[in-house]
This record gives C-alpha cells, sequence and structure tokens, in this order.
C-alpha cells in the first residue's frame, strides 16, 4: 500500500515538472460519497485527472492521467493513463489525431467518455478530421486490445457527420465493429445514430429527435426518442421525452449509457431499457443564484406486457462554490419494475482550476 502511494506521488511531482513546461495543462479533482441504502454506506471515492498539451500552429501533443482511489476501502489507489495523443494538421485541409482520445458524438448513445463513471470510455486508434462547408466531418478508427495482442479483442470504423445553422442541429454517425476470438475475425456489427435538434420561439422552445439502431448480422435493434425542452423564463425551464425500443430492445458498448438497474451506479442515468419498452420522462429546472434543482420523473411501460410498469425519479441539487468548484447532491429512486424501490444517494465535489 505504501510503496504504491509512493510511487504515486513521485509520478505526480514529475508530471507537475513537465506540466510547468507545457504551454496549456488541465486539472480536475473529482470526490463522491455514495450515501445509498440505509444512508451509513458512506463510501467515499477520490479520482483526480491532470493533462498536459504542448504544441505549435499545425500541431499538438496531449497527455492526461488519473487516479482512482477508495477512501477506507483498504484497496490500493490506482493510476492509468487517460488521454494520450498527437494532432497534426494536414496542408489546412484536415486534420490527424493518433493514440488514445476520450470521445463524444451526437447523443452519446453509441460512442461517449461516460464522464459520471470511474471507468470512462476512451478509444485506442485515430480520427481524421474535416471541415467542409457542407459539414464536420470525422473518420475513426478504434482497436481494443486483450492483453497484449490482438488475438482477442475488437476494432472498426466511425464516420460522424455534424451541422449546425441557425435554429437547426443535425448529427449522423455510422460505425462498423468485428470482434476477433482466438484470431478468428467473426460477424461485422453495424450502428447508427440521427440525431436532429430545433429552436422556436427565439430560442425558447427546443426540439430533438433522435433514431439509433444495431445489428450483429442476425439481431436488428431501435430505439426512438422524441423529446421538447421550453425555456419558462431565464431561471426555469420544463422537459419531456418519450424514448421507444424496438421488438429486440437496443444497447451499445462505450457509450454514455449502462445496461439495466446498474446503469444508475456506473452511467448515472437509466441506461437502456428492454424490448418493447417505452419510457416517458417529464422534468424541470429552476435556477436561483448560485443553486440549480433538477427533478425528472420516468414512467416505463411495455408494449407487450400491459401489467409491467417501472417508475423512477432522479432529483439533482447543485450548488457552485465559486467559480473552480461545485457542490451537487443526486437522490434516485427506482422500482426496476416490481414493487420495492431501489435508492441511491450521491454528494460530489468537482474541483477544476
Amino acid at each position: 500500500m505504501k510503496k504504491n502511494l509512493r510511487n504515486i506521488l513521485v509520478l505526480a511531482m514529475g508530471l507537475m515538472t513537465t506540466v510547468s513546461f507545457a504551454q496549456d495543462w488541465n486539472v480536475d479533482s473529482r470526490t463522491r460519497i455514495d450515501m445509498s441504502g440505509d444512508y451509513d454506506k458512506m463510501e467515499t471515492a477520490q479520482r483526480a485527472t491532470l493533462g498536459a498539451t504542448w504544441g505549435g500552429s499545425d500541431w499538438g501533443i496531449h497527455s492526461s492521467t488519473v487516479v482512482n482511489y477508495d477512501l477506507n476501502s483498504g484497496n490500493a489507489a490506482s493510476l492509468g493513463v487517460y488521454e494520450a495523443y498527437a494532432s497534426t494538421d494536414l496542408m489546412g485541409f484536415a486534420s490527424l489525431t493518433m493514440g488514445r482520445q476520450a470521445l463524444n458524438y451526437g447523443s452519446g448513445m453509441h460512442i461517449g467518455s461516460n464522464e459520471w463513471g470511474t471507468d470512462r470510455n476512451t478509444s485506442d486508434g485515430f480520427t481524421f478530421g474535416l471541415d467542409l462547408d457542407m459539414a464536420d466531418v470525422t473518420v475513426g478508427y478504434s482497436s481494443r486490445m486483450s492483453g497484449d495482442s490482438l488475438t482477442n479483442g475488437s476494432g472498426g470504423y466511425y464516420i460522424n457527420a455534424g451541422k449546425s445553422d441557425g435554429d437547426w442541429s443535425a448529427n449522423l454517425l455510422y460505425g462498423s465493429n468485428t470482434a476477433t476470438t482466438d484470431d478468428v475475425d467473426g460477424d461485422a456489427s453495424t450502428y447508427m445514430g440521427l440525431d436532429l435538434g430545433y429552436a422556436m420561439m427565439g430560442g425558447d422552445l427546443n426540439l430533438a429527435v433522435s433514431y439509433n439502431t444495431a445489428s450483429d448480422g442476425t439481431t436488428d435493434q431501435d430505439m426512438t426518442s422524441l423529446g421538447a425542452t421550453y425555456n419558462v423564463n431565464e431561471s426555469m425551464s420544463i422537459s419531456a421525452s418519450q424514448s421507444t425500443y424496438g421488438e429486440n430492445g437496443f444497447s451499445s458498448t462505450g457509450s454514455n449509457y449502462g445496461s439495466g438497474a446498474g446503469s444508475w451506479m456506473t452511467h448515472g442515468n437509466m441506461g437502456y431499457l428492454g424490448a418493447n419498452e417505452k419510457d416517458l420522462a417529464i422534468g424541470g429546472s429552476y435556477a436561483m443564484g448560485d443553486f440549480n434543482l433538477g427533478v425528472t420523473m420516468h414512467t416505463v411501460t411495455n408494449d407487450e406486457d400491459d401489467t409491467y410498469e417501472r417508475s423512477a425519479t432522479d432529483i439533482s441539487l447543485g450548488y457552485t462554490m465559486s467559480a473552480n468548484a461545485g457542490l451537487a447532491v443526486k437522490y434516485v429512486t427506482d422500482n426496476n419494475g416490481g414493487d420495492t424501490d431501489t435508492k441511491y444517494t450521491w454528494l460530489t465535489l468537482t474541483i477544476t482550476p
């Protein structure tokens, strides 16, 4: 234990020395207390991320490391590489980035960094960006290794195109992955996500549509979401959305959503629903000075089972203590389609210089 902490401190000192010569640096500290159960659990986890960027007018190198530590757990702190990539301009027409990157595209239903969780998502590979008049286009390739070889792993490519103009915005993502087992490639799985947004009434009413599909070559999955948010005034807004899942459900790895009831713990949301399920979510938010209150109520039904009903309530209260620090409380109740509510409570302190 002492040896691991000593190694982390030595590396941290080295990183700070390196950062002092960097052109830009960033650090983020998040301390979260899990107060679920009978409110006597008080499990506290610390996540600290330190990054530095070097570069010129047409090139850049970024590196960041993350330390995770559960207080009073008796477990050693873990140290890992969060992001490490290099970027360069290609004759003013495009950009190329290679290395480990935290990526977010569209609604995050397929590719998202999952900033809520301790184990955030990253992609090892490259992205090739084109800044065109018609759209911002990114072509990427990623490879996940198992151990130190590609004997068991997966790799794939994706294409993302985003465009916004005036009151509307659109994002289209398409990708394909192929899994490898014992040096044998399996069938390719494909996915697609389309997100549309439109602002009306001078920006007071915002409409959103999201359509997502996935296929492993045998089973086709789909999910559609329709939503609207109305800004009552500068401090208050109300929203409503409905998400509908197809007869085979829908899910995707490496996104901002988890599977099942465990998604509250790993991703901070309900996650993906099951086949033929439909979620009606109604919520609102209110800001008063440094305080911000948000409430969302979910009602989940099943088109093939009239007896099924799941309800969940998500309440959050945030307080901005300064320009660099914020405190937030999140409380969730979810009956998971049964008679007994599961309750979650988190207290999160975030500091970013």
